[in-house]
Protein backbone atom coordinates (compact mmCIF):
# COMPACT_ATOMS: atom_id res chain seq x y z
CA UNK A 1 0.00 0.00 0.00
CA UNK A 2 1.27 3.48 -0.84
CA UNK A 3 0.57 6.82 0.79
CA UNK A 4 -2.86 8.19 -0.10
CA UNK A 5 -3.63 11.92 -0.06
CA UNK A 6 -7.35 12.72 0.02
CA UNK A 7 -8.62 16.11 -1.12
CA UNK A 8 -8.60 18.44 -4.09
CA UNK A 9 -5.66 20.61 -5.04
CA UNK A 10 -7.76 23.79 -5.11
CA UNK A 11 -7.68 23.59 -1.31
CA UNK A 12 -4.56 25.42 -0.07
CA UNK A 13 -4.39 22.95 2.82
CA UNK A 14 -4.36 19.90 0.56
CA UNK A 15 -2.00 21.56 -1.87
CA UNK A 16 0.61 22.41 0.78
CA UNK A 17 0.78 18.71 1.67
CA UNK A 18 1.08 17.73 -2.01
CA UNK A 19 3.90 20.22 -2.56
CA UNK A 20 5.75 18.91 0.50
CA UNK A 21 5.36 15.34 -0.77
CA UNK A 22 6.89 16.44 -4.08
CA UNK A 23 9.78 18.30 -2.46
CA UNK A 24 10.53 15.28 -0.29
CA UNK A 25 10.29 12.98 -3.30
CA UNK A 26 7.65 10.77 -1.70
CA UNK A 27 5.34 8.90 -4.06
CA UNK A 28 1.64 8.88 -3.26
CA UNK A 29 -1.80 8.11 -4.63
CA UNK A 30 -4.21 11.02 -4.94
CA UNK A 31 -7.92 10.69 -4.23
CA UNK A 32 -9.44 14.04 -5.30
CA UNK A 33 -12.51 13.84 -3.10
CA UNK A 34 -14.68 16.85 -2.39
CA UNK A 35 -15.71 17.66 1.19
CA UNK A 36 -19.21 18.27 -0.15
CA UNK A 37 -19.83 15.79 -2.99
CA UNK A 38 -17.78 12.99 -1.39
CA UNK A 39 -18.48 13.71 2.27
CA UNK A 40 -19.84 10.24 3.06
CA UNK A 41 -16.81 8.50 1.54
CA UNK A 42 -14.50 10.89 3.37
CA UNK A 43 -16.21 10.22 6.69
CA UNK A 44 -15.00 6.60 6.57
CA UNK A 45 -11.45 7.93 7.01
CA UNK A 46 -12.07 11.21 8.83
CA UNK A 47 -15.23 11.82 10.89
CA UNK A 48 -14.63 15.56 10.56
CA UNK A 49 -15.14 15.13 6.80
CA UNK A 50 -12.27 17.52 6.22
CA UNK A 51 -9.25 17.57 3.96
CA UNK A 52 -6.40 16.95 3.77
CA UNK A 53 -6.66 13.43 5.07
CA UNK A 54 -3.75 11.04 4.59
CA UNK A 55 -3.77 7.25 4.74
CA UNK A 56 -0.33 5.84 5.55
CA UNK A 57 1.14 2.66 4.12
CA UNK A 58 0.05 0.70 7.21
CA UNK A 59 -3.53 2.00 7.01
CA UNK A 60 -3.13 4.57 9.78
CA UNK A 61 -4.98 7.81 9.05
CA UNK A 62 -3.58 11.29 9.69
CA UNK A 63 -5.72 14.43 9.65
CA UNK A 64 -4.98 18.17 9.53
CA UNK A 65 -2.21 19.54 7.35
CA UNK A 66 0.29 20.39 10.10
CA UNK A 67 0.10 16.90 11.63
CA UNK A 68 0.59 15.35 8.18
CA UNK A 69 3.54 17.63 7.41
CA UNK A 70 5.14 16.84 10.76
CA UNK A 71 5.00 13.13 9.88
CA UNK A 72 6.48 13.73 6.43
CA UNK A 73 9.36 15.72 7.90
CA UNK A 74 10.00 12.95 10.42
CA UNK A 75 10.16 10.39 7.60
CA UNK A 76 12.45 12.62 5.52
CA UNK A 77 14.98 12.97 8.34
CA UNK A 78 16.67 15.99 9.96
CA UNK A 79 18.72 16.95 6.90
CA UNK A 80 15.71 17.13 4.57
CA UNK A 81 12.93 18.46 6.77
CA UNK A 82 11.21 21.60 5.55
CA UNK A 83 11.12 23.40 8.89
CA UNK A 84 14.07 24.66 10.96
CA UNK A 85 14.91 22.19 13.70
CA UNK A 86 15.03 24.47 16.72
CA UNK A 87 15.41 27.97 18.07
CA UNK A 88 14.30 31.35 16.78
CA UNK A 89 14.12 30.27 13.14
CA UNK A 90 11.79 27.40 14.00
CA UNK A 91 9.53 29.67 16.03
CA UNK A 92 9.50 32.23 13.23
CA UNK A 93 8.71 29.58 10.61
CA UNK A 94 5.85 28.19 12.69
CA UNK A 95 4.47 31.71 13.13
CA UNK A 96 4.63 32.35 9.39
CA UNK A 97 2.88 29.04 8.73
CA UNK A 98 0.23 29.93 11.32
CA UNK A 99 -0.36 33.31 9.68
CA UNK A 100 -0.63 31.77 6.21
CA UNK A 101 -2.95 28.96 7.28
CA UNK A 102 -5.03 31.36 9.38
CA UNK A 103 -5.27 33.54 6.30
CA UNK A 104 -6.58 30.56 4.35
CA UNK A 105 -9.10 29.77 7.09
CA UNK A 106 -10.52 33.28 6.79
CA UNK A 107 -10.58 33.16 3.00
CA UNK A 108 -12.46 29.85 3.10
CA UNK A 109 -14.90 31.37 5.61
CA UNK A 110 -15.54 34.20 3.16
CA UNK A 111 -16.21 31.72 0.37
CA UNK A 112 -18.72 29.82 2.50
CA UNK A 113 -20.40 33.05 3.61
CA UNK A 114 -20.87 34.26 0.07
CA UNK A 115 -21.67 30.97 -1.62
CA UNK A 116 -23.62 28.92 0.91
CA UNK A 117 -25.76 31.57 2.61
CA UNK A 118 -28.82 33.05 0.95
CA UNK A 119 -28.41 36.13 3.16
CA UNK A 120 -24.86 37.16 3.96
CA UNK A 121 -23.61 39.00 7.04
CA UNK A 122 -21.96 42.30 6.20
CA UNK A 123 -20.39 42.34 9.66
CA UNK A 124 -18.80 38.90 9.17
CA UNK A 125 -17.60 39.71 5.66
CA UNK A 126 -16.04 42.96 6.88
CA UNK A 127 -14.35 41.21 9.81
CA UNK A 128 -12.90 38.42 7.66
CA UNK A 129 -11.78 40.87 4.98
CA UNK A 130 -10.00 42.98 7.61
CA UNK A 131 -8.27 39.88 8.99
CA UNK A 132 -7.21 38.77 5.50
CA UNK A 133 -5.80 42.16 4.52
CA UNK A 134 -4.06 42.49 7.89
CA UNK A 135 -2.30 39.15 7.54
CA UNK A 136 -1.33 39.92 3.95
CA UNK A 137 0.25 43.18 5.11
CA UNK A 138 2.18 41.37 7.85
CA UNK A 139 3.41 38.69 5.44
CA UNK A 140 4.29 41.33 2.84
CA UNK A 141 6.52 43.06 5.41
CA UNK A 142 8.21 39.77 6.27
CA UNK A 143 8.68 38.81 2.64
CA UNK A 144 10.08 42.19 1.61
CA UNK A 145 12.77 41.85 4.30
CA UNK A 146 14.05 38.47 3.11
CA UNK A 147 17.72 38.34 2.10
CA UNK A 148 17.50 34.84 0.60
CA UNK A 149 15.30 33.52 -2.22
CA UNK A 150 13.06 31.72 0.27
CA UNK A 151 11.94 32.40 3.83
CA UNK A 152 14.76 30.53 5.57
CA UNK A 153 17.42 29.98 2.95
CA UNK A 154 18.08 28.84 -0.58
CA UNK A 155 15.32 26.24 -0.82
CA UNK A 156 11.61 26.39 -0.05
CA UNK A 157 10.27 25.16 3.26
CA UNK A 158 6.88 24.91 4.91
CA UNK A 159 6.64 28.68 5.38
CA UNK A 160 7.16 29.27 1.65
CA UNK A 161 4.72 26.53 0.71
CA UNK A 162 1.99 27.82 3.02
CA UNK A 163 2.37 31.41 1.80
CA UNK A 164 2.51 30.50 -1.90
CA UNK A 165 -0.56 28.26 -1.63
CA UNK A 166 -2.41 31.04 0.19
CA UNK A 167 -1.51 33.55 -2.52
CA UNK A 168 -2.84 31.31 -5.28
CA UNK A 169 -6.08 30.79 -3.36
CA UNK A 170 -6.34 34.55 -2.83
CA UNK A 171 -6.01 35.27 -6.55
CA UNK A 172 -8.54 32.65 -7.57
CA UNK A 173 -11.12 32.78 -4.78
CA UNK A 174 -10.95 36.48 -3.86
CA UNK A 175 -9.70 38.59 -6.77
CA UNK A 176 -11.41 41.61 -5.20
CA UNK A 177 -9.17 41.41 -2.13
CA UNK A 178 -6.12 40.60 -4.25
CA UNK A 179 -6.75 43.84 -6.13
CA UNK A 180 -6.67 45.92 -2.92
CA UNK A 181 -2.85 46.07 -3.13
CA UNK A 182 -0.04 44.83 -5.34
CA UNK A 183 1.48 42.79 -2.47
CA UNK A 184 4.68 43.14 -4.50
CA UNK A 185 7.03 40.97 -2.45
CA UNK A 186 4.45 38.24 -1.88
CA UNK A 187 3.54 38.16 -5.55
CA UNK A 188 7.18 37.79 -6.61
CA UNK A 189 7.72 35.08 -4.00
CA UNK A 190 4.62 33.19 -5.16
CA UNK A 191 5.76 33.39 -8.79
CA UNK A 192 9.15 32.00 -7.80
CA UNK A 193 7.47 29.07 -6.06
CA UNK A 194 4.89 28.44 -8.79
CA UNK A 195 7.68 28.20 -11.38
CA UNK A 196 8.89 25.03 -9.64
CA UNK A 197 7.51 21.69 -10.83
CA UNK A 198 6.82 20.66 -7.22
CA UNK A 199 4.19 23.42 -7.13
CA UNK A 200 2.93 23.59 -10.72
CA UNK A 201 2.30 19.84 -10.96
CA UNK A 202 -0.30 20.01 -8.17
CA UNK A 203 -2.26 23.08 -9.25
CA UNK A 204 -6.02 23.08 -9.76
CA UNK A 205 -8.36 25.94 -10.62
CA UNK A 206 -10.63 26.93 -7.75
CA UNK A 207 -14.08 25.33 -7.91
CA UNK A 208 -16.32 26.83 -5.21
CA UNK A 209 -18.91 24.72 -3.39
CA UNK A 210 -22.54 25.02 -4.41
CA UNK A 211 -25.71 25.13 -2.37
Amino acid sequence: MTLILIGQYDSPFVRRVAVALNLHGFGYEHWPWSTFADADKLAVYNPLRRVPTMVLENGEVLIESMAILDHLDEQAGPDRRLLPGAGADRRAALKTCALATGLCDKMVSLVYERVLHAETSDVWIARCTTQVSGVLSALETQCAALVTPFWFGERPGHADIAVACAMRFLREAHPDIAAMSNWTALTAHAQRCEAMASFSSVAQSFDPPRR
